[in-house]
């Protein structure tokens, strides 16, 4: 039987810690498998000036309210972090959670935070390069760091560029995360099917997730590969779609 997994992505925004761990706590007691925030210092929509938590002290914190479903950003931008200091800092997550960490991760793509906390923005090439040198150097640090990971740090990588960073994924993830229909997600399938072939991966062993939006028929993307889930939400915390899901997998 296919192993479908339900995920929940709450957004660090326009909310309060108590509020946003509450939520957290929800979707572990609704029996969500995986609980995500994102990687951004400023809100991505609503008030520009409103409210927000920086991700990876906030996913600390998520790791330490849970106990069951496995936490991450939804994406770590790999811009804005050596990438030993990250792999230090998923090490250290991964040990606060009990070996339930996930490192999400994606070449980072929202201008304003890169130019108000005096990163370098560059071209897309630039922040692909940077990442493809990244990960590389985040497995490594896994391998000499003491202490070690509980467990072998699953990666996802987040983005649908089919020339860089889906071969990415056939090299280094153990998830897939995109967006779009299920034609679209189909098409990114078959191409990360494509990278895996040319550097002898088992395309089996990286699992499909995606982002499904408001009203998606999930089988649609259930028959193209796809059997991770991740709903997205901000406060108020809308758990309806979520719940819908989490039925609709128990009737498979």
């Amino acid at each position: 039987m296919t192993r479908i997994r339900i995920g929940v992505q709450l957004h660090p925004q326009h909310t309060t810690w108590e509020s946003f761990a509450g939520a957290v706590r929800q979707a572990e007691a609704l029996g969500c498998d995986t609980i995500w925030n994102w990687d951004h210092f400023f809100p991505l929509y609503g008030d520009p000036q409103g409210p927000h938590f920086e991700g990876w002290t906030q996913l600390s914190a998520m790791a330490a309210i849970t106990t069951r479903a496995e936490v991450g950003c939804l994406v770590t931008c790999n811009s804005y972090r050596n990438p030993a200091l990250l792999a230090n800092m998923a090490k250290t997550v991964d040990h606060i959670s009990g070996g339930r960490l996930i490192l999400g991760i994606g070449a980072g793509w929202f201008e304003r935070d890169y130019k108000e906390y005096g990163y370098e923005f560059g071209t897309a090439p630039d922040r692909l390069r940077a990442l493809k040198a990244a990960l590389p150097i985040i497995t490594q640090r896994w391998e000499l760091d003491v202490p070690k990971p509980l467990r072998p740090i699953p990666i996802l990588v987040g983005g649908g560029g089919e020339k860089v960073t889906l071969r990415l994924t056939a090299q280094y993830a153990s998830i897939w995360h995109g967006f779009g229909d299920p034609a679209v997600v189909q098409h990114k399938h078959n191409v990360l099917d494509d990278w895996c072939a040319q550097l002898g991966r088992d395309p089996a062993t990286i699992e499909r997730s995606v982002s499904p939006s408001k009203g998606a028929n999930l089988d649609a993307f259930l028959e193209v590969g796809t059997t991770h889930f991740i709903f997205g939400m901000g406060e108020p915390w809308d758990f309806g779609p979520v719940e819908d899901a989490l039925k609709w997998r128990a009737g498979k």
